[in-house]
């Protein structure tokens, strides 16, 4: 039975589809998928064009919104909108520390997850298209790792595009791993300095966690063993239009004194920490996140933590020792997070048996790409720290009709934090409005 409810201004309708694991046999075993259907109360009973929502990550369900929270308050003047759970994550079958020993051992599990990349999803998004929009072509929005998927749909099965919008995902077609990373390292010094220049009283305050943490053994509330380097991946937040403040209000009541102990970290600082650092929510994320580059014969061999080094000033304790800002590091996954993290620590091996992997298949198709009739729009943020500017505006040139909207007025979250602005403009760009 299709559940069917309401939020102020919204009817939501829960759908349950089943898939194959491997589109490759369809007759073989199969997962489920789950998304949640929202159309604007007025219009519950009209016929509207349908927009399927691919979040970010990889590994991270769709947003629950109340409402007409963000981006939706544009989408609901005129689609029909679903919000998809990718496989994996979410409501949809779960691939996480408590299920995948059901698959067998590690070599069986990283198998398994093989079926979890973007080609994988784009099928789960052509194999459900048919059963909720009658076969006709949808619009798709595509955030972050959701836009990675949206251009390997337009690669893979551009027919079933009515238009493609991407929000901070437009991936390099031919960048590795390290490539992307090589890029990266700089740009996080950059979103760092400038964190430092709006709050400089944060220097010290890092300079004193980080010292702490290399002489004192801590660990968080749920079992989440804090080093200096797992602190320093805190700067995961500057990726966002409100992290700098938010990691400053973290950061200035980090320490109790006096205690029986002496100067501790506070317990309200590593609960915070805790709900920022923990992948118990989202494991696909660190699994899976490297082989979202891999598309050759290569390794991706823990490539952040291998250009890392090339990157000598992220060193806690060689800043601490030589006086300097202590920096913090941004959308990287490393192998020590699989013993930090409860969440991720059984699935260690499966993660390096993956680094290891060298029969990755391509995600993008140059050839189809340059010769796209599907109208695409992208919003390309300046010096965003988790996608490279120059890698997505290269991108951008080798998919014919794409349109950009670049801007620095948001962070990587500007389709969020934005409202209805960004979907809005984009809309304009793919219907020659603008």
């Amino acid at each position: 039975m299709t559940l069917r409810y309401r939020q102020p201004g919204v009817v939501l309708t829960d759908h349950r589809f089943t898939v194959p694991l491997d589109h490759a046999e369809p007759d073989g075993e199969t997962i489920e998928l789950y998304a949640r259907e929202v159309v604007a109360s007025d219009k519950a009973d009209q016929d509207l064009p349908w927009l399927v929502y691919l979040q970010g990550g990889p590994g991270m369900p769709a947003g629950r919104f109340v409402g007409r929270q963000a981006w939706l308050e544009r989408a609901l003047r005129e689609f029909r909108v679903l919000l998809l759970d990718q496989r994996g994550t979410g409501a949809s079958t779960p691939a996480n520390r408590q299920t995948l020993p059901l698959r067998g051992g590690p070599a069986e599990q990283a198998d398994h997850l093989t079926h979890f990349r973007a080609d994988s999803i784009v099928r789960d998004c052509e194999a459900i298209r048919p059963l909720l929009t009658g076969g006709a072509p949808w619009t798709v929005l595509g955030q972050s790792f959701g836009g990675f998927c949206t251009v390997t749909y337009l690669s893979m099965a551009p027919e079933g595009l009515a238009a493609a919008l991407i929000t901070g995902g437009l991936p390099s077609l031919t960048a590795r791993a390290d490539d992307v990373y090589r890029a990266a390292y700089p740009r996080m010094e950059r979103k760092v300095a400038a964190h430092y220049a709006r709050y400089p009283q944060d220097v010290e305050r890092v300079r004193r966690i980080a010292e702490h943490l290399l002489r004192e053994d801590v660990v968080l509330p749920n079992g989440h063993r804090l080093t200096a380097e797992s602190f320093q991946s805190l700067g995961i937040l500057l990726g966002s239009g409100d992290g700098s403040h938010r990691l400053h209000f973290l950061l200035e009541d980090a320490f109790v004194l006096p205690t029986a102990r002496g100067l501790e970290l506070s317990d309200a600082f590593l609960e915070q920490v805790q709900q920022t650092l923990s992948y118990a929510s989202h494991p696909l994320y660190a699994v899976l996140h490297e082989a979202i580059y891999a598309q050759d014969a290569q390794p991706t061999a823990w490539a952040a933590e291998r250009v890392r080094a090339e990157f000598p000033r992220f060193d806690a304790a060689k800043a601490l020792a030589g006086g300097e800002a202590v920096l913090l590091t941004g959308e990287t996954v490393h192998p020590w997070l699989f013993d930090c993290d409860p969440a991720l620590r059984p699935l260690k091996e499966t993660a390096q048996l993956l680094a290891a992997r060298t029969d990755w298949t391509p995600l993008y198709d140059p050839a189809r790409l340059a010769a796209n009739e599907v109208p695409v729009a992208a919003a390309v943020y300046h010096d965003d720290l988790y996608v490279d500017t120059a890698h997505s505006l290269e991108t951008a040139r080798a998919i014919r009709g794409l349109r950009t909207y670049v801007t620095d007025e948001f962070e990587h979250d500007g389709v969020r934090a934005g409202g209805p602005r960004v979907l809005d403009r984009l809309l304009a760009l793919v219907r020659d409005e603008t």
